[in-house]
């Protein structure tokens, strides 16, 4: 029971498939391949012994159909097995190497045996001359002995139905005795006087000798007209063409037939197709005691040969009927060389010996040929499999595959090239990894540091504030801010820490720290004391090369003071009452010096006085002339636009620096930090 499930569950899965293929299939090989199946049961059918109309029709239907599966065939062979370029460079190796060979190896094939088919006819054609050369040399003799009789009687109309009669004259002695001798080689010779004078006429008189058609046979005929004082007298000699002579050929042909051929008016089954014309066989002589020879080795083969020759209708009657004869005959190649070789004497087996050397040498250099075309083939197939396997392995993320390199050749360079590659590639993604993680604790820097400026302004009666800070780099080395010391006293700072990138941030943040801890807890010390405080804590804390510029100013809304004081800080601008001042008291940068001394400067504040702060980033940006931007551009931008609100002026004043350079790229931190005080 187990195994008849089984069975069945086969069964059900191979008809799903076969449902399966079929769905992939078109309508039309649907057709086609139902016409194959058609035409087998109606071929079944035949077999049987049924008449099926429409045969023919069936036939070449399924013939079309075959031709379209082969082209059907093409692309899926060429997508399927020429896919591996080892499949390939057989076929192309075949294509150039192995197909020239068969095709030039079946030429010469076809040559050989068309030669040997013409010197089959020469031998058999030189058999004939031979024989109808004897029967002329025979015609003369007996003619002569004729020429010496009296009282011959000339050539008079005969019946084309008469019955052919020896003259009297050749039973004389004279011409008796010669017609006796020739028939020792002829034993069916005949002599005939008053016959064969179209053959004469054909000759323009001259003596006919060859095959002729004679009262419905094949003979060999001989006809000559003798003069005589009465007139023109015609001797006819012939003798039949018989097995017997065909089997005395001394050549090394096999089996000989001659056929004789009468024309036919219509085409019909029977009828063979000679120069547009038809013929039916009327006559046939065949050898019988000739042999073919033995085979000599298996490249002697047996071939079959033809010819056609001509016969000449000898009855009485008019003007010369050609009629086709048709000859064939086997043979033996060595059999026919052996005959040809003789003639040569001692070389012919020098000759033989020599052909067949050179057929061993050309044979042994195409299997090296094969052999060396098979080495390259897989030496350069398994180049080409190893690099698509290394391809793979790319593929699935494994870089650390290396190609197994053993020759010193382009595709061993070529295999040494792709590990080199792959571990170039294992590398930059290697390093693409560490940029990564660098990139993702710059980005956790800025995130920190965007935490660092303020997230909002303070809240002063008649202040309104704004800053920008566009870093060149991911972080920036500029700082900005405002700390709320009391509810009427905002301090301002801004600095620029020296260097860029990741560690002026944390020397960035290190400053906010201590500036705003300073500046809050010591809201009763002026800007100097503040500054003088930071000036130790950066000293104390950063290495000897490590410094900042900052500006550090109170902004006093009850007295309407400002009170400063700048470390190294490019000069903000200060308009107050009509006066456009630079803030520039104060002393050196801070944690450079230790022992740095800083002053401070209160000014009064005037209804509408603005306060601009910025850092070198804006004020060095050059020109495609190599000018700088500079700060007296910079304080002319900020008169022009000095109503401007603040946010919007410092945006403006960021623009118009980045308008001179002409490029969008920094080269430094832009800080601009705005206070309009009314």
């Amino acid at each position: 029971m187990l195994d008849c499930g089984v069975r069945l569950d086969m069964n059900r899965i191979s008809a799903r498939r076969f449902i399966l293929f079929l769905r992939r299939t078109s309508p039309l090989d649907r057709v086609a391949f139902a016409i194959i199946v058609f035409y087998a049961g109606v071929r079944v059918a035949i077999a049987a012994g049924a008449w099926m109309p429409f045969a023919s029709l069936f036939a070449f239907l399924c013939f079309a159909a075959i031709v379209y599966f082969i082209v059907r065939l093409i692309p899926w062979v060429r997508n399927r097995l020429l896919w591996s370029l080892r499949n390939r460079l057989i076929v192309a190796y075949v294509f150039m190497a192995v197909v020239p060979i068969v095709l030039l190896l079946i030429m010469v094939g076809l040559g050989m045996v068309l030669l040997e088919l013409q010197i089959g006819a020469h031998l058999f054609n030189d058999n004939l001359q031979e024989r109808i050369g004897i029967l002329a040399t025979d015609t003369d003799s007996i003619a002569a002995a004729l020429s010496r009789e009296p009282d011959l009687e000339i050539d008079k109309p005969v019946s084309p139905n008469a019955t052919a009669v020896e003259d009297p004259a050749l039973s004389r002695p004279g011409v008796a005795s010669i017609i006796a001798a020739a028939q020792t080689e002829w034993p069916d010779l005949r002599a005939y006087l008053n016959h064969g004078e179209q053959l004469v006429r054909a000759e323009n008189g001259g003596t006919f000798a060859g095959l002729a058609e004679f009262r419905g046979q094949l003979w060999f005929a001989a006809a000559e007209s003798l003069a005589v004082p009465r007139g023109p007298v015609t001797l006819l000699v012939v003798a039949p063409v018989t097995s017997q002579l065909l089997d005395s050929f001394p050549s090394k042909l096999g089996p000989i037939q001659i056929s004789l051929l009468d024309p036919a008016s219509v085409d019909t089954s029977r009828a063979l197709r000679l120069d547009s014309h038809y013929y039916v066989i009327a006559e046939q002589i065949a050898s019988k005691n000739r042999k073919l020879e033995p085979k000599v080795n298996w490249l002697d083969i047996r071939i079959w040969g033809g010819a056609t020759l001509e016969a000449q209708k000898a009855d009485t009657g008019g003007d010369v009927t050609p009629r086709p004869v048709l000859v064939t005959f086997s043979l033996r190649a060595s059999a026919v060389n052996r005959d040809l070789l003789s003639s040569v004497g001692e070389y012919g087996p020098f000759l033989v010996d020599l052909l067949i050397a050179a057929a061993s040498v050309f044979l042994l250099l195409e299997l090296g040929a094969l052999a060396v075309g098979v080495v390259l083939t897989r030496t350069i197939t398994s180049s080409i499999a190893d690099l698509y396997e290394g391809t793979l392995y790319v593929r699935r993320g494994d870089f650390g595959h290396r190609i197994r390199v053993t020759k010193r050749d382009q595709l061993g360079a070529l295999n040494e090239s792709f590990n080199e590659m792959t571990s170039s590639i294992s590398e930059l993604i290697e390093g693409q990894r560490e940029r990564q993680r660098l990139e993702n604790e710059v980005s956790i820097a800025r995130d920190v540091q965007q935490q660092l400026f303020p997230q909002s302004f303070p809240s002063v009666p008649g202040l309104e504030l704004a800053a920008i800070c566009k870093p060149a780099r991911v972080v920036s080395g500029d700082y900005y801010d405002f700390v709320q010391i009391s509810p009427t006293r905002v301090g301002i700072i801004i600095a620029d820490i020296s260097g860029k990138g990741i560690y002026a941030s944390l020397l960035m943040a290190s400053l906010q720290a201590a500036l705003r801890s300073t500046a809050i807890f010591e809201a009763k010390c002026g800007t100097a004391e503040v500054v003088t405080q930071l000036n130790r804590h950066l000293f104390k804390n950063t290495s000897d090369d490590q410094y900042a510029t900052l500006f550090y100013a109170i902004y006093d809304a009850d007295a309407k003071t400002l009170t400063y004081t700048n470390a190294g800080q490019l000069a903000p601008v200060f308009i107050s009452d009509g006066r456009t001042l630079s803030l520039e008291d104060g002393g050196t940068v801070v944690g450079l010096f230790e022992d740095a001394t800083y002053t401070e400067r209160t000014l009064s504040v005037a209804t509408k006085s603005l306060l601009v702060a910025f850092s070198d980033g804006l004020t060095e940006p050059e020109s495609v002339y190599g000018e700088e931007f500079g700060t007296e551009r910079l304080k002319n931008e900020i008169l022009r636009q000095r109503d401007v609100p603040a946010q919007r002026l410092a945006e403006n004043l960021i623009a118009a620096s980045e308008q001179w350079s002409g490029t969008p790229e920094q080269a430094d931190d832009m800080t601009v930090v705005i206070a309009r005080m009314n």
